[in-house]
């Protein structure tokens, strides 16, 4: 670049002299100027170092690079003058003026046109991007000057839904209607759809790219140049609102008190240990001091995720942490576990829960959620374990769907079994139930915000479905709680408040975001609410107990619940038919068996789909 500066000093004079009148001709003045020329190409050198011109790359020469070439063209000028009056050449002083302009011109332009060669030849050599960059305001035109010096993108069109901009030509592109988009890469050859609408909201961002992907195109989304140099925030909608935001009641702050004795210096079993109630309850019990926690899981990941997170919070605790890996179904390794480590707690929190797809594997499901249960309890009274808690929900009264069902069976299993014990000579058997946890993994509430997060819309199954909900560390402290006041055979129901509108929650949840709910009474809200009709076993509502009667306990949100069950002989016969069913891999069987023996289960048929 320094070379090409010099080349253009004798090359700007000759221009001069070509063009200023009463010179006597090119020739002459050229040769008259001759003994100056090397001394001012010195200077030039000089300043061109100096000034840092001969420094600046192509594809930075913006308009201080062109500042600098001004003044570089003008201190030229300046001592052209000079020597020419050193030496004394008859040059008219306008000669000079006209030089330094001449210069600055040449240089300019030809860095200007350099450029372009350059790109040129880049952009033969190697694949390049054809772009299209949705929104024509002022992050879109940026996005066009930066990319009139980049070697392999190429800036084609902006697509505006401002029908002011449409038609225009905007930095030097075409505005288009969106609604020609699929006409434009066609013809266009475009290759890339860059969004530049940092003022949309992330959810109509959202929807537009995704629109955008389903013909095939590569979609990007850009922020704005506030964002980038952080006046704004990235991202400043998307952090997930804690669940107990959510809830229409304040959240039980309980304390487990005495309590804790029934954990202290004991050997405790987490079934289910990496769920979300399993590895909540891991947390709580490991407050209370046991001597040692085994954590029994069937998921390889879950349960080394909760071991390593245990680990870290027992240092200095004097707690021992053992990870199990391994199902409540194998009758051999449950033994082994109560052999090996003389459990004295059991909390059995492992099952699967997620209606549909229990729905969709009934036999698995039952297999399970049931005979898991009896296992691990058979294997627990045989090993002389002290107390054993059972993990229940809302689902099994009069349950609809298959998952309520199985643990309604579990709640009836391990009943049975308390009866079978004489009062003070054997485990005391006990279940907690309760509604919906918030936050959980596949709740309602990370789906909600999964969904927000990729621009809607929020599905719900009907617009008047209720639930009862609970945070993961209320429900955890009710139950640890219930579990110490239990005597053998309760029931115990927790306080859940109100039933809860999905509808509402779902509301809660676009708004809790700074978003608006796009209805027909704000058609040009951010995120929209659809109707997916009921699913498989899905109900309107869920109850907490069959009879309605519920009795206090020490505790203002624990009750417990005067249920129903089932002789020895008849537990025996449901168990028996269950097992040939699964045995058979006969899931007609299967149904049939729980529809015999769980009150109220008749499974629902789906309502039809329709969006609001």
């Amino acid at each position: 670049m320094l070379g090409f500066d010099l080349a253009l000093v004798p090359l700007a004079l000759l221009f001069t002299f070509a063009i200023q009148p009463g010179l006597g001709g090119m020739t002459d003045a050229a040769f008259e100027y001759a003994f100056v020329l090397p001394y001012l190409m010195v200077i030039a050198a000089g300043l061109s170092f100096w000034l840092g011109i001969c420094s600046v790359q192509l594809n930075a020469y913006d308009g201080s690079a062109v500042g600098m070439t001004a003044i570089f063209a003008c201190a030229l000028s300046g001592f052209s003058f000079l020597l020419s009056s050193l030496a004394s050449l008859t040059l008219d002083p306008s000669t000079h003026v006209i030089f330094g302009i001449s210069f600055f011109v040449f240089s300019a332009v030809s860095r200007a046109v350099l450029l372009q060669v350059v790109l040129a030849i880049y952009r033969r050599s190697s694949p390049h991007c054809r772009v299209l960059i949705y929104g024509a305001g002022t992050t879109g035109t940026q996005l066009v000057s930066a990319f009139r010096a980049h070697e392999t993108i190429t800036p084609v069109a902006f697509v505006d839904d401002n029908s002011a901009l449409q038609g225009l030509d905007v930095a030097g592109l075409p505005v288009y209607t969106p609604v020609r988009i699929a006409e434009i890469v066609k013809d266009k050859k475009i290759d890339r759809v860059l969004l530049a609408v940092p003022s949309l909201s992330h959810p109509k961002q959202a929807q537009i790219a995704r629109r955008l992907q389903k013909m095939g195109l590569e979609v990007q989304t850009i922020p704005s140049f506030s964002q980038l140099i952080g006046e704004e925030a990235l991202i400043d909608k998307l952090k997930p609102v804690p669940p107990q935001n959510f809830l229409t009641r304040p959240e039980v702050a309980a304390t487990l008190g005495e309590g804790s004795e029934c954990y202290l210096d004991k050997v405790v079993l987490i079934s289910g240990a990496g769920g979300t109630i399993g590895s909540e309850l891991s947390r709580q019990v490991l407050d209370c001091r046991p001597r040692k926690i085994v954590l029994y899981e069937l998921s390889e990941l879950a349960l080394y995720t909760v071991d390593m997170e245990l680990r870290q919070m027992a240092k200095g605790m004097d707690v021992e942490i053992v990870p199990v890996l391994g199902s409540v179904t194998d009758p051999r390794q449950v033994r082994q576990v109560f052999a090996d480590h003389s459990i004295q707690v059991v909390l059995h929190a492992a099952a699967y829960k997620h209606v549909p797809l229990v729905e969709s594997n009934p036999l698995a499901g039952l297999a399970n959620n049931v005979f898991g249960t009896q296992t691990l309890a058979k294997e627990a009274a045989d090993a002389g374990v002290e107390r054993i808690i059972l993990v229940s929900s809302d689902k099994a009264v009069r349950p609809t769907n298959v998952m309520g069902a199985s643990k309604r069976l579990a709640e009836l299993v391990i009943q049975d079994l308390a009866t079978r014990v004489p009062k003070g000579e054997g485990p005391i058997y006990t279940i907690v139930r309760f509604g919906n946890v918030l936050g959980s993994s596949g709740s309602v509430v990370p789906l909600f915000q999964e969904q927000l997060r990729r621009g809607g819309p929020i599905t719900v199954t009907h617009p008047d479905v209720t639930r009862y909900f609970m945070t993961v560390p209320e429900a955890v402290k009710l139950v640890l709680k219930a579990g110490a006041m239990a005597e053998g055979g309760e029931i115990f129901v927790l306080d859940m408040g109100k039933p809860v509108s999905i509808m509402q929650l779902a509301r809660q949840v676009i708004e809790s975001a700074g978003y608006s709910v796009r209805d027909t009474a704000n058609p040009d809200g951010d995120i929209e609410i659809t109707i997916t009709g009921l699913r498989p076993g899905e109900k309107m509502s869920e109850e907490l107990t069959y009879s309605g009667n519920l009795i206090g306990t020490r505790h203002s949100k624990v009750f417990a619940a005067q249920e129903g069950r089932l002789s020895e002989i008849e537990i025996a016969s449901v168990l028996r038919a269950l097992r040939h069913a699964l045995a058979a891999s006969d899931k007609k069987a299967a149904i049939d068996v729980v529809t015999r023996w769980v009150e109220g289960y008749h499974p629902q048929v789906p309502a039809g789909r329709k969006t609001s």
